[in-house]
């Protein structure tokens, strides 16, 4: 049997945390248990501080945190206030990194435009069985929308976005709606300056309101098929910088 003095691997320091990070996880802890729900004012700095037993320091950065983390919303001259926790939160949190790794390789970039194909393709077949005369209005109205940003290239893309997005939106998964909305967005960084010059508005125009068509009919494998023929040929706009 070994002795404790022979497993030379093991660190057994104590480190100490920092306070900061000890008032953090005090806080989420009362999300977590509801002591404090969504819309609800957080405790003043002079609460937080006497609850903890802490100066003022510990509990700034620890709100620090837990805004840009999407926990809590600070509003100059407001109290801070308990952000309503959902999926969109959650995928926000990873947009800085996501950019870095996109960035980081061309495979990267790849990788992702072939996830963004195959959760696209999933999610209007779900939307030709869920499709709705307002969805399809809607829908309709977004090319319209489009259309009319065709000389303002971000504008336009933005709008591309919102047709997408609306796509995903009708599966009724919220889950669903927060990964779309992340690749799309994490796609723009690629997408957005190819259009001044690509010459191809016209066709994302025509090619939206071919899926709307099929979409209106009914027609999942129809409306599956325009929309792999649009991701196919818009995958080649995007490019690594």
């Amino acid at each position: 049997m070994e002795k404790l003095s022979d497993l030379k691997a093991i660190d057994d320091r104590i480190v100490r945390r920092k306070l900061s990070d000890q008032v953090f996880e005090r806080l989420r802890e009362m999300i977590v248990r509801g002591e404090m729900g969504a819309g609800d004012p957080m405790p003043s700095e002079r609460e937080l501080m006497e609850r903890f037993g802490v100066g003022r320091p510990a509990v700034r950065e620890a709100l620090q945190s837990m805004q840009t983390m999407g926990l809590i919303t600070i509003s100059h001259g407001e109290r801070s206030r308990v952000s309503a926790l959902s999926a969109d939160i959650a995928f926000r949190q990873m947009d800085a990194v996501a950019r870095l790794l996109l960035s980081a390789s061309p495979d990267n970039l790849e990788h992702l435009k072939e996830a963004r194909r195959l959760f696209e393709l999933g999610m209007v077949r779900i939307a030709a069985q869920n499709a709705t005369a307002e969805d399809i209005a809607e829908l309709t109205d977004l090319i319209e929308k489009q259309r009319s940003k065709i000389d303002d290239p971000k504008a336009f893309i933005r709008a591309d976005i919102a047709f997408h997005a609306k796509i995903t939106r009708m599966a009724g998964n919220p889950i669903f709606a927060a990964v779309g909305d992340a690749m799309l967005n994490w796609l723009f960084t690629y997408h957005t300056d190819l259009l001044i010059w690509s010459g191809q508005e016209e066709t994302t125009l025509r090619e939206h309101a071919a899926i709307v068509d099929r979409l209106a009919a009914g027609e999942a494998d129809g409306a599956a098929d325009a929309m792999r023929g649009h991701l196919n040929r818009s995958a080649a706009l995007y490019r690594h910088h």
